[in-house]
């Protein structure tokens, strides 16, 4: 049976697509199931943001087929893995928890890494190589989570 994984940050446009679509292309496909929220609505049924696929596209990754929607109950139960790119996202997660395992599903992206980061930062007000960055970040990411798991 294949694990399910859930990348999660704010609105779903930026870091949680490039999230979802590096661990797509990372991982087996029959062995993860691997999809994206936010944890706010401010942008659902919205593809990524431009500077997301552009980033992704440059790196053969092609995301621009995702949609933005909101973290729910049903994602917290669902889900075996979720993985969140900030504190506050961890936070608003953790809120719809109902039990302790739930709350053991959450954690920071950032954690199985080894990088002296302990979040992915939003580039969503940045520019360009902000969102470079922040790819780099979550292949790494990505990568050292899928060696531990």
């Amino acid at each position: 049976m294949a694990t399910k994984v859930l990348m999660v940050c704010l609105g779903n446009i930026c870091r949680s697509p490039l999230a979802e679509g590096v661990f797509r292309h990372l991982s087996d496909p029959s062995n993860f199931i691997v999809d994206s929220a936010g944890t706010a609505n401010y942008h659902t049924g919205a593809a990524p943001d431009s500077r997301s696929i552009a980033v992704a596209a440059k790196n053969g990754i092609n995301i621009s087929n995702q949609k933005a929607r909101q973290l729910t109950r049903d994602d917290i139960a669902t889900f075996d893995h979720i993985l969140v790119m900030d504190q506050q996202n961890r936070i608003d997660a953790l809120a719809l928890c109902n039990t302790q395992e739930e709350r053991h599903k959450i954690e920071l992206l950032t954690s199985s890494s080894g990088h002296n980061t302990s979040h992915v930062p939003d580039p969503y007000y940045g520019d360009e190589n902000d969102f470079d960055t922040v790819f780099e970040l979550v292949y790494s990411c990505c990568e050292a989570w899928l060696t531990k798991h």
